[in-house]
C-alpha cells in the first residue's frame, strides 16, 4: 500500500487542534499529541496518529473517556505515590505521574508511582524516555482490556500488558525495550485490518485452540470474547509461552493491586450491554543513576555491554545484530525530513476529522 509523508509539525499541530476542539484543554493536547507524534518517530505506528480517532475522540464522543483530566493523588510517601486519574486522558495522566516519580527518585534514589482509573496512555516507552533525560532509568507498565490467554487456556483473560525500560548509554541512542507480553498486539492487528491483511499463522487462537488469520474477524472476535491472543513464546509450552503469560499476570498485579485498581474482565469496556470506561492501572518506576554510580560511568558500561552484542558473531545471512532502541534511533533518522507515514486509509480517515472538526485548512496536508 502506498504511503504519503506528512510532516511532524504539520501532523502534532494538528493532532493538538483537534483534541482541543473535542474539549482537551489545551497545555492536555499538547501533551497527547507529543506521546502520539513521538510513537510515529520511532516506527511505533500500531501507537500513533491512527489511533486518534478509534481510541481517543471516539471514546470522549461516547462517553466513556473524560477529555478534561483531574487526576488525583490518593496517597503519598516520600519515595511512592498513587493517583487517581477519573477515566482522564492517559497520557495526561502518565505524563504527572513519571515526573513525580522522577521528582521523588531526584531526591531519595528511587521512586515509584502506581495509578488506577487511567486510560490509555499511548507510546509506553514515551514514559522510561523522560527519566532517561534526566539520567534516570524509567519502567513502566500498563493492563489493558482482556486479549491474552493463558497457557492451555482459550479465554483472553490478561492484557497485552507491555513491560517498558529505558536507560541513558554513551551512545546515541537509549537502550529502550518497548514490548507487549503477547506476541501481537491489538494495534498491529487494526493496522492489518485497515490494510485487509491476513495475519500470520499461531498469534491469534479461537476457541478451540486454532489459529485464526482474518484480521477483521479477529477484531471482532477479540472484543466478543471468541479469540485470544497468544503470549509471547507462543502457543502452550513447547516454545515457552508461560514465560510471557507469566510476565503478562507480573504487569496486571502491579497495574491492579498496589493501587486497588481494576484488573482482567473488570477493562471489558462493557457492562450490562452498555459500553463503559476502561478504568486502566499503571506503574511508573525511576531510579537515579547517580544514587548507584556516576552517571557517565553507568552510561559507559551500558554502551560498552550493547557494543559488545552488536559485535558478536553473526548468524549466515546476517550482517548485523540490534540491540534494544536501535531500529528506532534509525527510523527517527530515515523519517526527521519525511515525517508521519499515512496510507490511504488514514488519510481518508483524517480528511474526515478536518471537516467534522472545522479544520479545512490542513485538507491539503493529508491528500
Amino acid at each position: 500500500m502506498a504511503q504519503t509523508f506528512v510532516p511532524f509539525g504539520i501532523v502534532e499541530e494538528f493532532l493538538a487542534k483537534v483534541m482541543v476542539k473535542a474539549g482537551i484543554p489545551e497545555a492536555d493536547a499538547k501533551i497527547v499529541a507529543g506521546v502520539l507524534i513521538q510513537a510515529d518517530k520511532f516506527g511505533f505506528d500500531s501507537h500513533g496518529v491512527n489511533r486518534l480517532k478509534p481510541i481517543y475522540l471516539d471514546r470522549i464522543k461516547e462517553g466513556i473517556q473524560n477529555s478534561v483530566t483531574n487526576y488525583e493523588i490518593v496517597r503519598e510517601g516520600p519515595t511512592t505515590a498513587v493517583i487517581d486519574g477519573h477515566n482522564g486522558m492517559g497520557h495526561v495522566i502518565a505524563f504527572n505521574a513519571m515526573k513525580l516519580a522522577i521528582k521523588k527518585a531526584r531526591e531519595f534514589g528511587m521512586g515509584m508511582v502506581a495509578v488506577r482509573n487511567s486510560t490509555h496512555y499511548g507510546f509506553a516507552g514515551y514514559y522510561p524516555l523522560m527519566a532517561v533525560k534526566e539520567n534516570m532509568i524509567g519502567i513502566t507498565g500498563t493492563n489493558a482490556r482482556p486479549s491474552i490467554a493463558p497457557t492451555f487456556g482459550v479465554e483472553n483473560m490478561l492484557g497485552t500488558n507491555p513491560l517498558t525500560f529505558g536507560m541513558p548509554t554513551d551512545e546515541d541512542f537509549p537502550f529502550l525495550l518497548d514490548c507487549a507480553t503477547s506476541i501481537f498486539q491489538r494495534g498491529k492487528i487494526e493496522m492489518y485490518a485497515r490494510e485487509n491483511k491476513e495475519l500470520p499463522k499461531g498469534l491469534v487462537i479461537d476457541e478451540q485452540g486454532h489459529s485464526k488469520t482474518n484480521s477483521r474477524e479477529v477484531l471482532e472476535d477479540l472484543i466478543k470474547g471468541r479469540a485470544a491472543l497468544a503470549p509471547l513464546g507462543g502457543i502452550g509450552e513447547e516454545t515457552a509461552g508461560y514465560k510471557g503469560y507469566g510476565y503478562a499476570t507480573v504487569v496486571e498485579i502491579l497495574s491492579a493491586a498496589l493501587q486497588q485498581g481494576a484488573f482482567m474482565k473488570m477493562l471489558m469496556g462493557v457492562k450490562d450491554g452498555k459500553k463503559v470506561p476502561y478504568p486502566l492501572g499503571h506503574f511508573f518506576i525511576a531510579i537515579d543513576v547517580s544514587a548507584f554510580t556516576e552517571p557517565d560511568d553507568f552510561k559507559k558500561t551500558t554502551g560498552d555491554i550493547l557494543r559488545e552484542l552488536r559485535a558478536s558473531r553473526k548468524m549466515p545471512g546476517h550482517d548485523r545484530i540490534y540491540t534494544a532502541g536501535e531500529k528506532e534511533y534509525f527510523t527517527w533518522l530515515d523519517r526527521k525530513d519525511k515525517g508521519v507515514p499515512f496510507n490511504d486509509a488514514l488519510l481518508e480517515e483524517y480528511q474526515g476529522l478536518c471537516q467534522e472538526y472545522g479544520l479545512e485548512e490542513y485538507l491539503g496536508s493529508f491528500e
